[in-house]
């Protein structure tokens, strides 16, 4: 699983006629292989005839070997949890390093290596000083506005053909699980410019978390409507559910950010048809800012009651996930919504200090006790480049085959390359990491389907792994990380259960503008998202709620009119 704390089979159906149309050419002509278009110099081409691959497809391997640099960030989970525990490994040396190089004829070489996630100022500090230079690796991941800024200077290659040829059905098939967005956020004048390493936006999906052990002291039954949650968020503050006789316990958990994994509230405003921080269709068609909708004005004015009544903290304006995080640890908190794997953080610490705590995972409900649409953001933020005259640019493209099938395809070693029981995370060794998309669901429909056939034998990969781990926490063992989350995930009361609902039932509202940042938004969108944060939290803190319909003036007035008709520019080159 990959988790977040700050983790169908459509071929790019609906994507523009100018992308297809070059598909088409390259797949008429074989194009593609030779790699940099309008490469000013021939020696780069000239070094790619040299060192073609023995067996030109999607896993061919080049003989001699090439060389192909990268820039990469490197996490704590891998310098500590990984490379801290496996003997014999490093970063340029390690399993993945050496199957590329054994299978592909690849060699990694890494111009630099950041510590930090790759949102983390050191490593988008490096990474732009690297931009800025002109002085690029072979392969440099980036974010939306780092490709766009790249695409438009001109300095790195056309993949749209290259990806057609060498592409496994298999790459392409993971790729396209979320329909064609991932492409078009990475295609510019008709033309793909990096390889998407799509995340999955179905992750990203929101749940209520709820003390149930509380429920049940106070004898309350899990929410159906928005006015069942009210009724249990009062009935958490004012009810004494911890049972020392003192008003010193909250309904909702709230973090000064307002929105995240963990302690935020897309899926309270969702309740009210509410869905902020994203871009959704209105009535006649075009996008608008969910932020600036009516509905969230609704949603603001019920969060300023709960205040009011002491079920939110008052400071937690001044609090960020890690302080909300030690409330609910020290067991004054009994609900919060947040993504899948919120029971192993921050929940696991509550249960670590009370071991008679139990959480629950339930389904965000409705106001009007609909089935509600569940919010989820779009959630690709990293695109792989290659530098202009780079002489292998379909090498990254091989690598992406290569990680999916060692992983998930027909000669996968899940227990080597992904989740080995030494190191549950050496799949970020590699520095390319693609997955499917509902890979995470997938393992619970197989663990349950098992689970219900009494048959567990048959299980393989994530899915036989995660059952160990059920397995485990089912015997008492305490040898093992948060084995009462990953239980609160993948068992039968698991919030994959709920994520398998939610998919099968078609509630899923996906974000509609995927595109690179608009020019204005570049310019603004900082400046705006610190605006609404400001205002909504003062809002929920008591501020008169017309302090609302300001906010959406200024919004408008300092750059939001004119993101919007950017946006609705961008929307009408997808349709």
């Amino acid at each position: 699983m990959k988790m977040r704390t700050k983790n169908s089979s459509v071929w790019l159906k609906g994507l523009s006629v100018i992308v297809l149309a070059s598909l088409m050419l390259a797949a008429c002509s074989g194009g593609g292989g030779d790699g940099a278009n309008g490469d000013p110099g021939g020696a780069s081409k000239d070094n790619q005839n040299q060192a073609s691959a023995a067996d030109d497809g999607p896993l061919g391997k080049y003989d001699p070997a090439i060389e192909v640099s990268f820039v990469r960030d490197l996490s704590d989970v891998v310098e500590n949890n990984v490379l801290g525990v496996l003997k014999g490994e490093t970063i340029d040396n390690n399993r993945w390093t050496q199957l590329y190089e054994d299978e592909l004829g690849i060699k990694i070489k890494y111009d630099w290596v950041v510590k930090g996630s790759p949102t983390s100022d050191q490593y988008l500090q490096k990474i732009n000083v690297t931009l800025a230079s002109g002085d690029l690796p072979d392969v440099i991941p980036v974010n939306a506005t780092q490709l766009k800024q790249l695409a438009d200077s001109d300095q790195i290659e056309d993949m749209t053909e290259l990806y057609e040829k060498y592409a496994s059905p298999f790459t392409k098939k993971v790729l396209s699980e979320e329909g064609t967005s991932v492409f078009d956020a990475a295609t510019f004048d008709g033309k793909l410019m990096a390889v998407p390493q799509l995340e999955s936006s179905m992750e990203r999906a929101m749940y209520i978390w709820i003390r149930t052990d509380w429920l049940d002291k106070l004898g309350l039954k899990p929410p159906k409507t928005m006015a069942d949650v009210l009724a249990i968020s009062k009935a958490f503050t004012e009810g004494d559910p911890d049972g020392n006789g003192k008003k010193d316990t909250f309904g909702l958990g709230v973090t000064k950010d307002l929105w995240g994994g963990a302690m935020g509230l897309e899926g309270f405003m969702a309740g009210y048809d509410a869905y902020p921080n994203i871009w959704v269709e209105d009535a006649s068609g075009k996008l608008v800012f969910g932020s600036t909708q009516p509905e969230v004005k609704k949603a603001l004015q019920v969060l300023q009651d709960m205040a009011k009544n002491g079920q939110i903290d008052q400071e937690f304006g001044v609090k960020d996930g890690g302080k909300v995080s030690e409330q609910i640890s020290a067991g004054k908190i009994g609900m919060e919504y947040g993504e899948q794997w919120n029971s192993i953080w921050p929940l696991q610490l509550n249960r670590d200090n009370d071991p008679n705590a139990q959480w629950q995972a339930f389904p965000i409900v409705s106001e009007s006790g609909e089935t509600p649409k569940v919010p989820l953001k779009f959630s690709t933020t990293r695109f792989f480049a290659v530098k202009k005259g780079a002489a292998h640019p379909e090498a990254v493209i091989k690598m992406f085959n290569l990680h999916l099938e060692k992983n998930w395809g027909e000669t996968a070693e899940f227990d080597k390359y992904f989740a080995p029981p030494e190191a549950e995370s050496v799949w970020q060794l590699s520095p390319v990491t693609p997955y499917p998309v509902k890979k995470n669901v997938d393992a619970f429909r197989a663990i349950d389907a098992a689970r219900k056939a009494g048959d567990f034998s048959t299980l393989t990969g994530e899915a036989k792994t995660i059952q160990e781990k059920l397995e485990a926490y089912a015997s008492g063992s305490s040898d093992g990380f948060a084995l009462w989350g990953w239980e609160r995930i993948y068992g039968e009361e698991g919030s994959m259960g709920i994520a398998d609902h939610y998919d099968k039932n078609n509630q899923f509202l996906r974000e509609k503008f995927v595109g690179a940042p608009t020019p204005t938004m570049v310019e603004r969108k900082a400046t705006l998202e610190k605006l609404q944060n400001e205002v909504f939290v003062k809002i929920i803190l008591g501020d008169p709620i017309d302090k609302f319909d300001q906010f959406v003036a200024d919004w408008k007035k300092l750059g939001g009119d004119q993101i919007t008709q950017e946006v609705n520019e961008w929307y009408e080159t997808t349709k």
